[in-house]
């Protein structure tokens, strides 16, 4: 970046000082245009003569009133206005107070609309032409008359053409910043269509290929002891089925996958056999958490299922995320599991001192459920996966600080009940 470029940006980035000096360079080249003779013997000469005290004065006022030009254009305007015409009408010989005008109106008519820029604009002309014309010192086709018309002019001109020019540039920047949007927005738009189209050819693949094992599942174990050939064939038929309800799911899902995804799962999903590696983790990074564990399965009681169990360690991590995120530095975490009947319970407490809002009046975890100031979907990612499995979720602040995070999953989920069905 170059010495200009540098100072412009911080002219622009501090425009008083622009404006003041901007009134300092005015007024130098006020003070200098008074020491000109237009009249004299040879032409135009210099000449070594003092303006009078009141040219002087209203020099110093017209140049000073410009520092004012952005926060006041209209006022600026007609005080310089005033401050040119008593000047017009009353120095012998003039100065060019009539400067600060064109500065003046340069600065209403880059600020505001054309229709104010053409009343002002021709009012201005109009008034400080016409009064030095009628009341000046000087004949009224004088050179001195005519000029006042023509500056006036050209800055009202200069700055509507910055206006427009400003105005064209903001509505290109805007119109290409809302074509992004809308470009992304069709584009999100036509993959969520897209994606919920295969989910329904995918649900409808799976649909018919489940309900076939199911019949020739319920055929086999009804000849199987009567007429073993039979059930042997049904069986095929269900082992022909399932694989190609794999392969028609395996290509389908295909679609869904991202660029980077993976092709098939590295490791298994993860389950409650591994919450005491993950409270090791959140201990390593500094969180105090306590773990409670109650459940073992009874005898003759089925095994967790495989949602439940990642639905379970899931609620754990998020709460205890939340927990490390938004609780505070001194924050403690205690985390209960405990199976309850046909129910799995899962309680996360904490002590933080948080000022989360995402219930609203909660602290700690309460931060993270994208209405608040977290700004995440922590809560609603758990809830949305406690109540695919019907199971209850409830969360909010703790009296006398913190907060609590409690899940009820069922153990026996449709999906187990269905498999253990005729």
């Amino acid at each position: 970046m170059s010495t200009f470029q540098r100072a412009r940006r911080r002219l622009r980035a501090h425009p008083f000082a622009l404006d003041a000096a901007l009134a300092a360079g005015v007024l130098v080249c006020i003070v200098a245009g008074s020491l000109v003779e237009p009249h004299g013997p040879d032409g135009v000469t210099w000449a070594l003569r003092t303006p009078d005290a009141l040219s002087l004065v209203l020099m110093v006022l017209g140049a000073a009133a410009l520092v004012l030009r952005r926060r006041a254009p209209l006022a600026v305007l007609a005080f310089t206005g005033g401050v040119s015409l008593v000047e017009s009408v009353t120095g012998d010989p003039r100065a060019p107070v009539a400067m600060c005008v064109v500065v003046a109106l340069y600065t209403v008519a880059s600020a505001t609309d054309r229709p104010t820029t053409w009343r002002v604009g021709l009012l201005t002309m109009t008034v400080l032409t016409g009064a030095a014309m009628i009341a000046g010192p000087l004949p009224w086709y004088a050179q001195e008359n005519l000029a006042i018309l023509a500056w006036t002019g050209i800055g009202a001109t200069a700055g509507d053409a910055v206006r427009s020019r400003r105005a064209f540039v903001q509505a290109i920047r805007e119109r290409a910043e809302r074509a992004e949007r809308t470009r992304e927005e069709e584009a999100r738009r036509r993959v969520a269509e897209e994606r919920l189209r295969i989910a329904r050819d995918l649900h409808d693949v799976v649909a018919h290929h489940i309900a076939l094992v199911n019949v020739q599942a319920g055929v086999a174990a009804h000849v199987m002891d009567k007429r073993p050939d039979q059930a042997k064939e049904a069986l095929a038929h269900v082992r022909e089925a399932s694989r190609s309800a794999l392969g028609e799911l395996r290509a389908t899902v295909g679609l869904l996958r991202q660029s980077g995804d993976p092709e098939a799962p590295t490791e298994p999903a993860p389950g409650l056999d591994r919450l005491d590696d993950l409270a090791g983790t959140f201990r390593n990074a500094g969180l105090r958490v306590l773990v409670a564990r109650e459940d073992q399965r009874p005898d003759h009681a089925p095994a967790l299922p495989a949602a439940v169990d990642l639905a379970a360690y899931r609620v754990v991590q998020e709460a205890l995320t939340n927990v490390q995120k938004h609780a505070g530095a001194e924050a403690k975490a205690e985390v209960s599991v405990v199976r309850v009947g046909p129910h799995l319970e899962i309680t996360v407490l904490d002590d933080g001192t948080g000022t989360g809002t995402g219930t609203g009046t909660g602290t700690g975890t309460g931060t993270d459920t994208g209405n608040g100031k977290g700004g995440g979907h922590g809560l609603l990612g758990m809830r949305e996966r406690v109540t695919a499995l019907r199971g209850t979720l409830t969360t909010g602040p703790r009296y006398g600080g913190g907060f609590r995070v409690h899940a009820i999953l069922p153990v026996e989920t449709h999906t187990s009940a269905a498999q253990d069905g005729p």
